[in-house]
């Protein structure tokens, strides 16, 4: 019966150790010295052989034959044999009363055999370790995966780490099968051992030292997901970065457990790139749902008393050297992107550009999933290729290596499918061109003789502080001055619709909280006229709002305002003109000379600015937007082509060069005061009339010698084409410089 339970499995005696408990059945405190020697023959017959030269007293009881002859000698054979197996169980990570379970040390010999020598214990230690990380990794494991019911003699600690996901579950079971060959070569050893009852501790530790190396390793990168809480994605580039060491033990784990977390990735993947899912509860993939976190915190404004004086300061220059542009987040309404990538959790191994085309890819499909429309062209974004292409990712799953190229070679094929099926419903069948001609003629001020019918009409409406009402009498005006110039497109006008920000006293809240206020108006504050709060919304038809998104439209509206204010004040310094005209044949005075002198150098700088916007800048950056448009057909380059037409709109209009923009501002607001003035003093000006006159051409010659300096010294440093371009049109004859850069001045 002895020698049936001796002879009991591994697994057998685990069980059993559950039941019972750590000591097993019929022990004492630990095994006679005769069972020693069995366990360890070759140890003990060298510390044997020097006893005798510690003292007198070890000679005595030096170890002698076992008595009672073969029976003694086969139970004590029997013992060391069952001694073997409590080793096992305590690898396997059952600790029993030799080996015992220390929280602080882990796994230890205990210390109630003093007959062991030094050398003994420290190889039974060394294989402790062994054990204690085994019982580390299945706490760690049994704890983040919930399905494996705790040991008694490891408390739960489940929910105290903060720790969630199914990255982290995957984790766990890549590190679960890396762990399945330790378990295999305790059965091994068990075997061995049942087959020859006189191996050795040192077959033990020779069998097992494989592990010394890779346990210590991968309890590191266990440690680091603990302490760190690593989450999500960055548990793969955890994994990864420990996985790219010199020994090939680890390596070969840890890849095998990136692996496992790969599936996750994978499986995640497909739900996004070929569903529009996203299939992420806990928030661990690189891809998230509402606006990017890398939100730039709002620059304060910079003093602008230095800007209005008769000269450049070292300051100014800096800035147009440095092309300092006004961020833009400051100047346009937020918009909300409904996805968005989190770089902080993509993994250093998957470059951003791959992560972009998922991101678009995912984006596309899922709009699409949303968006119940009867097309021309039926069937799916992704041409029914949802099974290969299911398939080529599933091939990437099965790999037991990330290979990059063949994992961007899959992306960029389903993203060349869905790009060229987004060109042809963009372009083909939604009239992409047709649309972009609709903002050019509205936006862009295509229509000038509509705009310039709209002036004359909003003209009186628009000069005093907006109602409640402005809104709706602008837009009657708009139509009106629509059907003068004979556009009566049933379609096209509903779509339109131009906007007053009005800021009653019910809305003073709200005001307080809006962001992005705009450039003429400080949103504290009523604007002056309506004009200042004039603006224009389009109503973009589904699925041309994935390129014409609330924030391109807003940066529109920016350049709408600009370009309306340069018009205006054009019309007006004409109607000036035929003011002059009128009262040609009347005696003039020495007043009249300065003011209609001053009329045409503000007439001749307005104009030039005017022609510089429209010609080379509008029709040249337009003509580029359409020539890309046609030579591709891939929708990505497409809205990156637009995004680069939209920014240099920005760009070389000056609107995003402060300096510059401030000057042309504080010019346009001149000529809007002299006009006001000559509409209201049609006769000889008086005295005060004759003052206020006086004013506006030193504050014009002030103006306009800055910006001729401004143009001079960007043009002489060769930084900006865009400036040496206006200077060109302003300059052409070299009147600007034979007058010293001053316009309006009595000397000219």
């Amino acid at each position: 019966m002895r020698d049936d339970n001796s002879r009991a499995s591994l697994s057998e005696r685990q069980d059993r150790r559950k039941r019972v408990g750590p000591a097993l059945p019929g022990r004492g405190a630990g095994p006679t010295p005769a069972a020693h020697a069995l366990l360890f023959p070759r140890v003990v017959l060298g510390a044997a052989a020097e006893f005798p030269r510690a003292s007198s007293q070890r000679r005595k009881v030096a170890p002698r034959r076992p008595a009672g002859g073969p029976d003694s000698v086969s139970r004590d054979s029997k013992s060391a044999e069952e001694m073997i197996h409590e080793l096992l169980l305590a690898l396997s990570g059952y600790p029993g009363s030799i080996f015992t379970w220390n929280k602080r040390g882990g796994l230890q010999v205990s210390q109630d055999f003093p007959f062991l020598h030094p050398s003994e214990t420290s190889v039974l230690n060394r294989l402790c370790r062994l054990g204690t990380d085994y019982i580390h990794f299945t706490e760690f494991i049994e704890q983040y995966t919930g399905h494996v019911q705790q040991q008694d003699h490891h408390p739960s600690q489940q929910g105290q780490g903060g720790l969630h996901g199914i990255y982290l579950r995957a984790f766990c079971t890549g590190l679960d099968s890396v762990l399945q060959p330790y378990r295999q070569a305790l059965l091994d050893l068990e075997q061995e051992f049942l087959a020859d009852p006189h191996l050795s501790i040192s077959h033990v530790n020779y069998s097992l030292d494989q592990f010394q190396l890779l346990f210590p390793s991968v309890m590191v990168v266990v440690e680091q997901i603990k302490s760190q809480k690593i989450h999500g994605c960055q548990i793969l580039e955890t994994v990864y970065k420990h996985s790219c060491g010199g020994l090939p033990p680890v390596r070969s784990a840890l890849e095998k457990v990136l692996a496992v977390c790969h599936g996750v990735m994978y499986k995640q993947l497909s739900a996004w790139m070929l569903h529009g899912l996203l299939l992420d509860q806990y928030e661990e993939f690189f891809i998230k749902q509402g606006p990017s976190s890398g939100n730039i915190s709002a620059q304060p404004e910079e003093d602008e008393e230095d800007l209005g004086i008769g000269g450049l300061t070292g300051k100014q220059l800096r800035e147009l050297q440095d092309l300092r542009l006004i961020e833009e987040e400051n100047m346009l309404a937020p918009s909300l992107k409904q996805f968005s990538l989190r770089v902080e959790i993509l993994p250093s191994y998957i470059p951003v550009r791959v992560a972009e085309k998922i991101l678009f890819v995912g984006e596309s499909v899922q709009m699409f999933e949303n968006q119940n429309v009867t097309l021309t062209r039926k069937g799916s974004i992704l041409k029914n290729q949802e099974d290969t292409f299911a398939a080529e990712l599933h091939r990437l799953k099965q790999q037991p290596l990330f290979s990059l190229v063949d994992f961007e070679q899959v992306v960029d094929g389903i993203r060349s499918t869905v790009a060229e099926h987004l060109w042809k419903l963009m372009v083909e069948e939604s009239d992409l061109l047709g649309q972009l001609k609709i903002i050019k003629d509205f936006y862009l001020l295509g229509r000038g003789e509509l705009f310039q019918a709209f002036i004359d009409t909003a003209q009186h409406m628009l000069k005093t502080p907006p109602t409640a009402v402005t809104e709706h009498d602008v837009n009657v005006a708009f139509q009106q001055s629509a059907h003068k110039v004979l556009l009566d497109d049933d379609n096209l006008l509903p779509l339109l619709h131009l906007t007053i920000e009005f800021h009653g006293k019910e809305h003073k809240d709200g005001i307080q909280a809006r962001e992005g206020p705009s450039r003429e108006t400080s949103p504290r504050e009523s604007p002056a006229s309506g004009w200042a709060a004039l603006g224009l919304s389009y109503k973009v038809q589904w699925p041309l709002h994935i390129l014409f998104t609330p924030a391109v439209l807003e940066k529109y509206n920016v350049v709408f305002k600009y370009l309306l204010s340069v018009r205006r004040v054009q019309a007006e310094l004409q109607h000036c003109w035929a003011l002059q005209m009128q009262r040609k044949h009347l005696k003039s005075n020495q007043t009249d000379a300065v003011k209609w002198r001053l009329r045409n150098h503000m007439a001749f700088l307005v104009d030039n600015l005017q022609y510089y916007l429209q010609v080379d800048v509008l029709e040249s950056q337009f003509s580029q937007l359409l020539h890309q448009i046609n030579s591709t057909r891939d929708f990505e380059s497409i809205r990156l082509a637009h995004d680069h037409f939209l920014s240099n709109l920005l760009a070389q209009s000056f609107i995003l060069l402060k300096p510059v923009f401030h000057c042309l501002n504080e010019i346009l607001d001149l000529c809007h005061s002299f006009c006001s003035l000559v509409s209201q003093n049609l006769g000889p000006l008086d005295e005060r009339g004759a003052a206020q006159l006086s004013i506006l051409v030193k504050g014009f010659s002030r103006q306009s010698s800055l910006l001729f300096k401004i143009l001079s010294s960007v043009r002489n440093h060769q930084i900006n084409s865009d400036l040496a371009q206006l200077l060109l049109r302003l300059d052409y004859n070299k009147y600007y410089t034979q007058a010293g850069g001053t316009l309006g001045s009595f000397g000219i």
